[in-house]
């Protein structure tokens, strides 16, 4: 039987890879050369898989391990966070809080969930991350994020999506679009003959309107313009003539308040959004008190523009 492994063998066969030489890897971990060689050959011996492929100018991973160097780089990030958050349990209420969440999770219902957890944990540091529903999720699932907030888009199996609020999908229109003049309850059918303005797929709010053709926004196809982001579809607003389709709460985030916002019937729509973790990655003390304060903040707030908190 080999060696056993240990978090040394991932380190050391981590820091080769991404130096691709030994020489450069050793002086990184302040170790000799030998010793960081004989390091990665017990690795190789006790997975009987050769991990490095050895020429005179450098070191490159085979094809069987390309796939480890991710796992590796997982365990071990997962384990220095483990270690980060014990100490900081040591030290007090101290630690590190990354979030990734939709531009229209901002305003409504993160910022109070800020406010709150500041208050009581003011020596807890956070970094919130402003992105689409896609990058949300691939990166809580690389680890690189503690948390996710937006709709569920991949669906990925190592993910867990836990449904925090629905808000009524409606149609955002400048103030003097022919839209503002309508009477009474507005229906998908009313906006035909209208200019529209689309979101991307690789949104969230883009690929679940597409999951309803029956609506007569999907057929538009390339003939209309379309945007990345609710900074962008603003722009294009900001163009006039046009209309575009959003959930309530991205509706009434700035800088899309200066638009009307109409909610759409026959039928209503609504978008489910999402907390988002890794399934089976313990969650750091500090982040289970963000999550404890984020649930209360949003099941204390009244629900605002037609907006349900499960």
């Amino acid at each position: 039987m080999g060696a056993r492994i240990s978090l040394r063998h991932l380190r050391c066969f981590s820091a080769v890879a991404e130096t691709e030489s030994f020489t450069v890897a050793a002086q990184r971990l302040f170790q000799t050369q030998s010793s960081l060689t004989a390091t990665i050959k017990q690795l190789e011996e006790a997975t009987e898989v050769r991990l490095f492929d050895r020429t005179t100018r450098r070191v490159e991973l085979t094809k069987d391990a390309v796939w480890f160097k991710v796992v590796a780089d997982r365990i071990l990030r997962d384990f220095d966070n483990a270690i980060s958050d014990l100490q900081a349990v040591a030290k007090g209420r101290r630690g590190h809080i990354k979030i990734a969440a939709a531009p229209s999770m901002m305003t409504h219902i993160l910022a109070p969930a800020l406010l709150a957890f500041r208050r009581s944990f003011p020596d807890i540091t956070i970094s919130v991350y402003d992105e689409g529903s896609d990058k949300i999720e691939r990166s809580v699932l690389e680890g690189e994020k503690d948390f996710g907030l937006s709709s569920r888009l991949n669906n990925f199996p190592d993910l867990d999506y836990l449904p925090v609020v629905a808000d009524p999908f409606g149609a955002v229109f400048p103030k003097d679009h022919p839209l503002a003049r309508h009477e009474g309850p507005m229906k998908w059918k009313d906006l035909i003959p209208h200019d529209y303005i689309g979101l991307t797929q690789d949104t969230g709010i883009g690929a679940l309107l597409d999951t309803y053709p029956e609506l007569g926004l999907v057929d538009r196809g390339e003939s209309c313009d379309h945007a990345s982001s609710t900074t962008s579809l603003y722009a294009l607003l900001k163009l006039g003539g046009r209309f575009s389709v959003l959930p309530a709460l991205a509706a009434h985030s700035d800088p899309l308040t200066e638009f009307e916002f109409r909610e759409l019937h026959e039928p209503r729509i609504e978008r489910e959004v999402c907390l988002i973790t890794r399934q089976l990655r313990s969650i750091s003390p500090s982040t289970q008190r963000f999550l404890d304060t984020l649930m209360e903040s949003v099941k204390s707030n009244a629900p605002v523009f037609g907006t349900r908190i499960y």
